[in-house]
């Protein structure tokens, strides 16, 4: 299990799409950071190094991070299957479901390594405003960029920390659910439109009552930003359910690969 988990890793991360998407989020903060309306998008002045994650994330995850996420993870599955090498692993004394269990497994990791590329870069280019104590909120905390007041460097640190965990957590769901139409496709581009038509159906339920919404992926895409919900209660309610769903579509995954002919 090992072996074949290394083996995914590795095709994973040697895919062009995820390196261009580790590459782009780790670069992309570098140009946020001197951009001259960045104030007016946000509405507040940016004056410390730790708001910049919030602004990343803010302004990645809703579109870019998803979009890296379904390509490449729907190229895991996709590719192998255009370029003929999926089969013939399959025809070795190999468990279909070690062998899908495993590409779960390196999906699910993809969003981490995404975020921690966009918060880094975020902090590498923070890095001229400063980590000291300010006045103010990181936007990953209570009031968002407002604050209640003086915020240390280590404060700072826990609210992204805390926010990055999160923002990971929100992203889980759209890989497991890429890999998903990936088995059932097997093809890379079918499978990331499928995804994203699926996050754009989800999305325009919004006219449905609240507690329909509630249920919905998308209705939980800002718990990274704890002032942007009610408090602990609804966040760990959206990480149960996020979780949930992860879960859920791993699952469909691993049976539909065990009953798919490649």
């Amino acid at each position: 299990m090992l072996t074949l988990l290394l083996l995914e890793f590795r095709k994973l991360l040697g895919s062009r799409s995820a390196k261009m998407a580790l590459i782009l989020t780790f670069l992309l903060p570098l140009v946020w950071a001197y951009a001259p309306r960045l104030g007016d998008v946000f509405g507040v002045n940016i004056i410390s190094g730790w708001q910049l994650p919030a602004v990343s994330l803010g302004l990645t995850l809703p579109l870019l991070l998803p979009l890296f996420i379904a390509v490449t993870v729907a190229e895991t599955i996709g590719s192998e299957t255009a370029q003929g090498t999926l089969a013939p692993l399959l025809l070795r004394p190999v468990d279909r479901t070690r062998v899908i269990a495993s590409k779960l497994i390196a999906s699910l990791a993809f969003p981490f390594l995404l975020v921690f590329t966009t918060v880094a870069g975020s902090l590498l280019a923070g890095i001229p405003m400063g980590f000291g104590t300010f006045t103010g909120g990181t936007g990953l905390g209570p009031e968002l960029f407002v604050g209640v007041g003086q915020l240390s460097g280590g404060e700072a640190l826990g609210q992204v920390l805390r926010g990055s965990l999160l923002a990971s957590v929100i992203l889980m769901p759209i890989a497991a659910l890429s890999l998903l139409f990936g088995v059932l496709f097997l093809n890379t581009a079918a499978a990331a439109l499928g995804t994203f038509a699926t996050l754009i159906v989800m999305q325009l339920l919004v006219v449905l009552p609240q507690a329909v919404q509630k249920i919905l992926l998308p209705y939980h895409f800002k718990i990274y930003a704890y002032g942007a919900f009610k408090g602990p209660d609804d966040i760990n309610q959206g990480v149960i359910l996020l979780l949930i769903y992860t879960l859920g579509f791993g699952l469909m995954s691993v049976y539909a690969f065990d009953r798919r002919d490649v």
